[in-house]
């Protein structure tokens, strides 16, 4: 099978639709990406797209993605969407990394994962450097820990006696500062007690964001589709439960999307009722309009490449050799001083001014090699 021949066709099969690619090298109106890898491997299965889309930092940094799409096309535009964000993610929390990010499509049936990983770090090493790896959706510590033996190019791996691991409870913290700080700044309350937040999946992170909102008073609306989570979540943090279908439109001060991207589109937007938005999953807008369309209804997202950046500035550090607990959560928990100044910016710039262009304008002068 020849990957580049059949996404070529799809691209060509599904030409002019909005929520896809018409390239393989980037994204529509924006410049090519600098590197997309299409790595397959027939005897364990693997189908893997690499996006490199800056280096204009450092090493493109970012995780890699293990998920059932409907087709190789809608892999890619994946993979394209999340590698931009990266940059723009970690030129503002000021890491000297670019931007880049992996998607495996998961094979049909039963796979032998450790050979599939084994593959995938090949194919990750065989780019040399410009490209580090961490785990995303659908991926773990362990799957990381396995790749070892074929690059050096990985992070978010336990380490004995050293600071390493899972970040989602980074990422995760990096979420709650953010809403706390915007909770000050858009609601005008000091204070989460009492203030009642929907959250949009209980994956790792949404888990520890759920547990760290519970503590400091806030009142939780949940949803999961795995119904365990959710009955978790009621038990232990006194949820309430609404179904997959209804939590966008819970009648909340704060919606936290913690699932897949593209949440927020033309059709989920008329519905929501939170004054607030700032959750942990990458690409929560379906495309650049839908922040312009949120800020119309009175409702002030915080971008996410911004708020979630924890887990990256975690894997960042562990990467090279500067991580320590304390520190990397005081270094995360600036990201809540980013969002205040974001609001700033807006307040000062005026007009149709949206928190999502103004921070894609101040990533993007960032783009460039720091000093």
């Amino acid at each position: 099978m020849n990957a580049v021949t059949d996404l070529a066709r799809a691209i060509s099969e599904h030409s002019g639709a909005a929520s896809l690619p018409s390239s393989l090298f980037g994204l529509p109106d924006q410049a090519p990406h600098e590197r997309v890898l299409l790595a397959a491997d027939e005897q364990t299965g693997l189908k893997a797209i690499l996006a490199v889309h800056s280096t204009a930092r450092g090493p493109a940094f970012g995780g890699c993605r293990l998920w059932s799409y409907d087709n190789e096309l809608s892999a890619l535009n994946d993979a394209l969407r999340l590698s931009q964000g990266m940059s723009l993610k970690n030129a503002l929390a000021d890491l000297p990394f670019g931007g880049g990010k992996a998607v495996i499509i998961k094979p049909a049936g039963a796979f032998d994962r450790p050979a599939l990983f084994a593959a995938f770090g090949r194919a990750v090493q065989s780019l040399e450097g410009a490209y580090i790896t961490a785990e995303d959706v659908g991926t773990t510590t362990a799957d990381m820990l396995g790749m070892q033996a074929h690059t050096q190019f990985v992070s978010g791996i336990p380490r004995a006696g050293a600071f390493g691991g899972d970040p989602s409870p980074k990422t995760a913290w990096g979420v709650f500062v953010s809403i706390r700080a915007g909770v000050r700044q858009v609601l005008g309350r000091e204070s989460l007690e009492g203030v009642r937040v929907a959250l949009q999946g209980l994956g790792a992170v949404g888990w520890h964001l759920a547990e760290f909102l519970h503590q400091a008073g806030a009142k939780l609306v949940v949803a999961d589709i795995d119904a365990a989570k959710v009955a978790r979540a009621q038990e232990l943090l006194g949820a309430q439960a609404v179904g997959v279908h209804e939590i966008l439109a819970a009648d909340v001060d704060v919606l936290a999307p913690n699932a897949l991207g593209a949440a927020l589109n033309a059709q989920s937007i008329p519905t929501l009722r939170a004054r607030l938005v700032a959750g942990a999953a990458n690409n929560q807008l379906a495309t650049v309009a839908d922040g312009d369309a949120l800020q119309a209804r009175g409702i002030t997202y915080l971008p996410d490449y911004l708020v979630n950046a924890g887990g990256i500035i975690s894997v960042a550090r562990e990467y090279r050799g500067e991580g320590e607990e304390q520190a990397v959560m005081a270094e995360v928990g600036k990201i809540a001083d980013r969002v205040t100044e974001l609001l700033e910016r807006v307040k000062t710039a005026g007009g149709d001014a949206t928190p999502g262009r103004i921070a894609d304008a101040w990533a993007r002068s960032k783009l460039i090699k720091p000093n």
